[in-house]
């Protein structure tokens, strides 16, 4: 029997991504600290896709660092080129939580950079390191390893959903030199015991918060989306919900992604938030019930006068699908704000 899943990967949403002109690349990175055959799939831009199967980066080579430059064209305006590195949520790789976006932000110029994370859709590891901090780590190296280089006249910026803003809010504390900007949705900048203590208590008492973000059953997956969502999902096909949860790309690595749900979460006593000198976006749906708004208000009064935060009404925790053409009007226009200030 044909996966439904599968079937609107391959025909529908990769589509999407070629015709905004992005291509596959696989990077091995192997960066200090970093166990070998750590690689992070990539949807990059076309052109910017070296000839061979797989750029290998390592930390400091000049040899990998002229082999790279060799790829990108060394003229001012490419120099200058926006990039926009997008960093998918729990649920889902890459492909399956921006293909609204990508068009429209390359149809505006920006080099859109779309990896899978860790332990979703083809990124890979050895080692044991479940971590935000490593995720934010490789993706980093990967980055370099492509030709996005640090206190480069390009500028970066880093939109990041749920598990994803975690990850960005980690590399923009760690390379501030690499992320001029970042955008986050649906993530508090450190996820404490509290707010999953509270995040539970309001969406699913008495489960646990791996059974909910890593479903086994039709049923538990149905709960992830209907939570997940403003609109209300009176009928959803029960196949659909099974060739998700069977489709190997999606929901392989239980027991890894149960490992980084725990280092996820930090311990009040040892919550710190990083002082940020980023440019920060907090776009929001008004209605989520994963991080509600109240959140995203205490958390700009806590990352200072950098940050902006816009919501948008009738959406919830995956406002990009269920809103795309507002989420992508005012990413646009913050990313052009983001251009002017660098110019």
């Amino acid at each position: 029997m044909v996966n439904t899943v599968k079937l609107l990967r391959h025909h529908l949403l990769a589509r999407l991504f070629k015709n905004a002109g992005l291509r596959q690349h696989a990077v091995a990175v192997e960066d200090d600290g970093v166990a070998v055959g750590t690689i992070i799939n990539f949807w990059l831009p076309k052109r910017k896709a070296p000839p061979s199967k797989m750029t290998t980066t390592k930390k400091k080579t000049s040899s990998t660092t002229s082999t790279t430059k060799n790829h990108i064209s060394t003229a001012e305006e490419e120099q200058r080129r926006h990039a926009v590195v997008l960093l998918h949520g729990f649920a889902a790789d890459g492909l399956m939580t921006w293909a609204f976006q990508v068009g429209a932000l390359a149809e505006r110029g920006y080099d859109v950079y779309v990896p899978d994370l860790l332990h979703f859709g083809r990124s890979t590891t050895a080692s044991p390191d479940r971590t935000m901090a490593f995720q934010a780590r490789c993706v980093a190296a990967a980055l370099r390893g492509l030709g996005v280089e640090e206190n480069r006249r390009c500028t970066v910026t880093v939109v990041g959903f749920s598990y994803g803003a975690l990850v960005a809010f980690e590399m923009a504390a760690a390379c501030p030199g690499l992320v001029r900007s970042v955008v986050a949705t649906g993530s508090a900048a450190v996820f404490t015991a509290a707010t999953h203590d509270a995040l539970l208590e309001r969406l699913c008492p008495g489960t646990s918060f791996a059974e909910l973000m890593v479903p086994v059953s039709a049923r538990r997956l149905r709960l992830l989306f209907s939570t997940a969502l403003y609109m209300k999902l009176r009928w959803f096909p029960r196949r659909v919900l099974d060739d998700f949860l069977r489709h190997k790309v999606m929901c392989r690595n239980r027991q890894e992604r149960a490992e980084m749900l725990e280092k996820m979460v930090t311990r009040d006593k040892q919550a710190s938030t990083h002082v940020f000198h980023q440019d920060i976006l907090l776009l929001w749906g008004e209605n989520d019930n994963y991080v509600p708004i109240e959140e995203a208000k205490r958390m700009k009064g806590e990352l200072g006068e950098n940050v902006t935060l816009r919501s948008i009404r009738k959406a919830g925790h995956l406002v990009h699908l269920e809103r795309p053409s507002v989420y992508n009007g005012c990413l646009k226009e913050f990313l052009a704000r983001v251009d002017a200030l660098s110019s």
